[in-house]
């Protein structure tokens, strides 16, 4: 099982559940400075309880304003990042018959500019780790359903796939500052999220398998992290099918999720 090496300076966002959950519990196993983010303080201290290399930093990372007051609270306990690890995500389903625009905003608040604020916050604070032995990294997680367009996934998979060209982008803007940036692409994982599910989820992993995961991507430097390896690959291979076919592919999905043949 692979691990990050020495002791890393790390943010973690949307730490108290799911996939965040489990990494902070690794990571914080692991010996490694901590800063934990998500807007419940209590669920937050909890999480900490026992260790001491936890730092507890409360935000909503939908308000700018919060985010950075998180990131100078950061800059004040570490000096600086070694790894911005953005996890913090929602998912909400879209009914056509009754198209809800705020739903839409909703999951792009959270998912897509929330990440935004927090790269914001996140940047200062990695450039100060300068002069360390291996490069700052910043992380964050989409989704597989970045990949190819499901039906019911309008707002989820556009926002992740949002992050996935943004952060693809940025990586090669932040290379002339040896700033690594890797994009995490999950399966389905079993978290509070997917439980709320009223489909089949094939593959489906636990949320410390997916942080066994990523933890080992980190530390091999991986620009993709995607498991598990036997769906990301099937699902990678889908979307780069011809238009005609991959609709022809997302109606017979429909119609299942639908209890009929295709549509």
């Amino acid at each position: 099982m692979a691990s990050l090496s020495g002791t890393r300076r790390i943010w973690l966002t949307g730490a108290t559940s799911g996939i965040g959950e489990a990494l902070a519990k690794r990571l914080l196993a692991d010996g490694h400075r901590v800063a934990l983010t998500a807007r419940r303080e209590e669920a937050l201290q909890t999480l900490a309880a026992g260790y001491p290399n936890a730092l507890v930093v409360p935000a909503d990372l939908t308000d700018r304003a919060a985010t950075r007051r998180a990131g100078a609270a950061i800059e004040e306990a570490f000096g600086g990042l070694d790894i911005a690890l953005l996890n913090a995500g929602t998912c909400e389903y879209v009914d056509v018959r009754e198209f809800d625009v705020e739903l839409v905003e909703r999951v792009f608040a959270t998912n897509f500019q929330g990440t935004l604020y927090a790269i914001d916050a996140a940047l200062p604070l990695l450039r100060r780790a300068e002069g360390r032995t291996q490069a700052p990294l910043l992380a964050a997680v989409s989704s597989a359903s970045a990949y190819l367009p499901l039906p019911r996934a309008e707002a989820y998979g556009a926002s992740k796939a949002a992050i996935s060209h943004f952060l693809e982008s940025l990586r090669l803007d932040l290379a002339a500052e040896r700033i690594d940036v890797s994009v995490i692409h999950p399966g389905f994982v079993e978290t509070p999220l997917t439980a709320r599910n009223d489909f089949s989820m094939p593959m489906q992993i636990s949320a410390e398998r997916a942080a066994e995961y990523i933890v080992e991507g980190l530390a091999k430097r991986r620009l993709d992290i995607h498991f598990p390896r036997r769906f990301t690959y099937l699902v990678k291979a889908l979307g780069v099918l011809p238009p005609a076919l991959r609709r022809r592919f997302g109606l017979r999905i429909a119609g299942r999720e639908r209890g009929g043949g295709e549509a």
